[in-house]
């Protein structure tokens, strides 16, 4: 393998991280406990999932009875295309699943994507009626033949490639009314395309808070900082795992904690009480007609102006309670993401006394 080669295959398996089970669970209960037929007779499509690595499959199959799914479709992604080389071992070449499985083809198995479905047939189905069969391309989401399963499915759930995370939600959004829930890197807020998505209220953020950490397996060989794979290890995963602070769900399907609105004191109760407020004391910002609320809960109860928060707020947004009227970055952000005509002029960004802030989105109660 050339040096371009190993290059890429590292960098294939530094973007590949596999989802614990019990977070898969964990964020899906709560979808089932707003809406229990939330799946009921639905399809859903897992396109980056192999079931030898994928707990997305495992879990949707184990539970296809319980959810009352009338079809759950699965693709793995051709082992060549996504330079597994110095991965783990594709579980479907070991000798036992080569004896039982008459659709394995040596010539086809590391070319082709492969394709396992589940369909209700009158008995009661789970992880072990799987069926597969190759794929007639790599499996990669963007060609025609997955494409064509996503405008099938009704659901469209998995943790796609970090690197390709615009790409996933362009591709998301090119099929009208597809429900999804994916994984991605908080930083994802930032980007234009998916900020002007929440802002519109087509996307947000899923149940499970920032603060929560999520570990995920990595292939064998994969760069892991020390103190992730120390955080793994105190969260009970030992091996080949990571612990990512700053990765969320994304999704547009609706759960409850999405419409609990903030618990709010007032802006002379948060200067009296709140520490952190107390010594900045909502100051204005130079360049625009706002406030900055540097804490998510120190916004104030009775302002009815426009204020600047975190990103992290987005963790607490309740659209029922603030309107979202835009967003700037700050240094390190996607520098295309204005949503606000009027901010923004060369490289000018919001600032209080001349300094610029961190990122900030602009809210305005509607209460």
């Amino acid at each position: 393998m050339g040096n371009s080669n190993l290059s890429r295959a590292k960098s294939a398996k530094n973007d590949e991280f596999y989802t614990q089970y019990a977070d898969i669970q964990k964020e899906i209960n709560a979808y089932l406990e707003y809406d229990k037929d939330v799946f009921r007779d639905k399809t859903i499509l897992l396109p980056c999932d192999d079931p030898e690595w994928s707990n997305f499959t495992k879990f949707f199959a184990q539970n296809f009875e319980n959810f009352g799914l009338k079809k759950l479709i699965s693709t793995s992604y051709a082992i060549d295309s996504k330079y597994k080389q110095y991965g783990q071992l594709d579980l479907y070449e070991n000798p036992d699943f080569i004896k039982k499985n008459p659709n394995y083809d040596f010539s086809k198995d590391h070319k082709k994507g492969k394709i396992f479905t589940l369909t209700r047939r009158n008995k009661r189905v789970d992880y072990n009626d799987l069926e597969w069969k190759y794929l007639e391309g790599d499996g990669d989401f963007r060609s025609d033949e997955v494409k064509k399963l996503r405008d099938e499915a009704d659901f469209i759930i998995t943790n796609p490639p970090f690197s390709l995370f615009r790409e996933f939600i362009a591709w998301l959004f090119e099929a009208e009314q597809k429900k999804f829930l994916v994984i991605g890197n908080m930083n994802a807020i930032t980007y234009k395309e998916v900020f002007s998505l929440i802002k519109d209220n087509k996307l947000w953020l899923g149940a499970t808070g920032f603060s929560t950490d999520m570990v995920f397996a990595v292939p064998k060989g994969t760069e892991v900082k020390q103190s992730d794979k120390e955080k793994a290890e105190r969260l009970g995963y030992k091996g080949d795992f990571t612990r990512l602070g700053n990765s969320c769900w994304f999704s547009n399907i609706d759960h409850g904690r999405r419409h609990k609105p903030l618990e709010l004191m007032t802006m002379a109760d948060n200067i009296k009480f709140n520490k952190k407020i107390k010594s900045c004391r909502y100051p204005k910002y130079d360049n625009y007609d706002a406030i900055e609320v540097c804490l998510t809960n120190g916004i104030p109860s009775d302002y009815d102006g426009v204020m600047g928060v975190p990103i992290s707020f987005l963790d607490k947004y309740c659209p029922e309670q603030f309107e979202i009227i835009g967003m700037e970055s700050s240094a390190g952000y996607d520098r295309n993401i204005v949503g606000l005509d009027l901010l923004v002029k060369g490289d000018a960004r919001p600032s209080i006394q001349g300094k610029t802030t961190y990122a900030r989105i602009f809210i305005k109660s509607k209460q």
